[in-house]
């Protein structure tokens, strides 16, 4: 059969899913990405993960089932840089008459495509690529098709920000191409993530002598000064400096010419205790009287780690080094408190006076750890009382009674880190304002895949902070467990749904 480069990588993309070795799957991606061009090779990473290079194309699943034709061309003559472009005026289509538009140009790439080629580009568009190439296992076939060491792959993709950037420069360039790939001022990278653990105690036993800090309940950014320019950055890598110049002041007061920042931004009471994160996020809105907001609801940074300072690299550092430098640059009122410790009751105490104060938890970190930018992991393990999780939103089901019109109960999933699908988990309705109804009637609805009867299935993108009594075993929901007395705390936009809880750090509360 005649092939072209995206029929390729759609088989590929098949024999992926039904292949259940991480090895095997490696290989094929490998051995995809090394038959492809040069310009092919970023739109085929992106189209892999399922994120095309333009993000969010503004298609749900209703525009989508209209569009797909009944008939499927039998001869596969789409390429890459085709697809690659018709996306970007799909999304670039706007005005009165931008739905329709749309549905034109996507009902014409569907036409042209194969019956695999239809059903991959639809679930593309729509969010919905469930292949298993997740981020570090192309990382690791970038890496094979390459010759380079995995490890190198990774760091050079952490540091740019873009796997897709990173591997079209090294299968062209091979080794070299790594060198470009530094800590660089104004270039953002993604935050290190922590795992979970149920207590202090646990948290001990698996770290040893470990750093703990207040888990503030606030927004995390990334600072970058030089000299008298600073940009400060959301934990998605969005620009936020306009909306926060009490942060920027405080920055530009501190005895460094160049520093990388990594804290929390919150609002505080007067008497010192936190707002809810909701507060804390309405300084970071789309329509903004700063001045105002300022004068009403002022932000404190906190900052916990220091990743470069006067020209120099701190990353690979362990992390006592690295708060050493923090500690001679910014003063305390601007570091979240901390204690060292291996003793539990010193701990616990540590715990108990953060909750007293009204914050959430408290991080334990490993002493001599790495910044690990972008990876969840054991080094860094978050312990918050009472017991709330990052869950994502799968599904909802219509309201009745007072809350006919709504979507109203959600379905609630955890991440499966190892292919990371979404498990379902459970199901609430409790915590939610008529203001929260409204709002995530209207954003579910934008994100609806299919129905079901009363319930909407939705793409697994928003990310909602559930407060729960206990998790308890469950032969119902398919991770084996689910949370007793589950409510509703609030959304988490500053979350994608790849941060958050996984399934395993579920089960280890039961």
């Amino acid at each position: 059969m005649v092939s072209s480069p995206l029929n390729d990588l759609v088989l590929t993309s098949k024999l992926v899913a039904d292949t259940s070795g991480r090895l095997e799957k490696i290989a094929l991606l490998a051995a995809l990405l090394k038959r492809l061009a040069p310009n092919e090779i970023p739109i085929a990473t992106g189209f892999l993960i399922g994120w095309p290079r333009q993000g969010k194309l503004g298609v749900g699943w209703a525009s989508v089932a209209e569009a797909r034709p009944a008939v499927a061309a039998t001869t596969p003559e789409l390429t890459l840089a085709e697809v690659d472009a018709i996306f970007t005026a799909l999304q670039n289509a706007r005005g009165k008459r931008s739905g329709a538009e749309r549905q034109r140009i996507l009902a014409e790439l569907l036409a042209r495509g194969t019956a695999d080629e239809q059903s991959f580009l639809t679930a593309l568009a729509i969010g919905e690529v469930r292949q298993g190439a997740l981020d570090g296992v192309l990382t690791e076939a970038v890496a094979k098709a390459a010759g380079l060491p995995a490890a190198k792959v990774r760091r050079a993709v952490m540091l740019a920000g873009d796997l897709g950037t990173v591997a079209e420069a090294v299968l062209t360039e091979g080794e070299p191409a790594l060198a470009r790939y530094a800590l660089q001022l104004f270039r953002p990278i993604q935050p290190m993530l922590a795992d979970s653990a149920p207590n202090v105690g646990e948290a001990l036993a698996a770290l040893g002598t470990a750093v703990l800090e207040w888990k503030l309940d606030g927004a995390r950014v990334q600072v970058h000064r030089q000299d008298d320019r600073i940009a400060i950055y959301t934990r998605s890598l969005n620009d936020v400096t306009a909306a926060v110049p009490e942060v920027v002041e405080a920055v530009r007061a501190l005895p460094a010419r160049e520093l990388i920042l990594d804290g929390e931004v919150i609002a505080l009471m007067p008497d010192g205790r936190p707002l809810p994160f909701q507060e804390t996020m309405r300084r970071f809105g789309r329509r903004l009287d700063v001045d105002g907001l300022r004068a009403t609801m002022p932000v404190t940074p906190f900052f916990f780690d220091l990743l470069r300072a006067d020209g120099e690299d701190l990353l690979d550092q362990p992390l006592v080094d690295r708060l050493a430098r923090l500690d001679a640059i910014v003063p305390a009122a601007f570091r979240v408190p901390r204690l060292t410790t291996s003793d539990a009751a010193d701990a616990q105490r540590f715990v108990d006076d953060a909750l007293a104060r009204g914050h959430e938890g408290i991080m334990a970190k490993l002493p001599a750890a790495p910044y690990a930018a972008g990876r969840r992991g054991s080094a860094w393990l978050k312990v918050k009382t009472p017991r709330t999780l990052d869950l994502v939103v799968l599904a909802a089901e219509w309201g009745s009674g007072r809350r006919k019109g709504w979507l109203s109960n959600l379905h609630l999933g955890a991440r499966d880190s190892a292919t990371g699908e979404f498990i379902m988990l459970g199901k609430t309705f409790k915590g939610m304002t008529d203001e929260v109804l409204a709002w995530q009637t209207k954003e579910l609805l934008a994100r609806q895949t299919h129905r079901d009867g009363h319930i909407v299935f939705v793409r697994a993108e928003l990310v909602v902070e559930v407060a729960f009594n206990e998790v308890q075993r469950s032969t119902q929901y398919p991770g084996g467990v689910t949370l007793r007395f589950a409510r509703i705390k609030g959304y988490r936009p500053d979350k994608p749904a790849a941060e958050a809880d996984t399934i395993d750090a579920v089960r280890r509360l039961v």
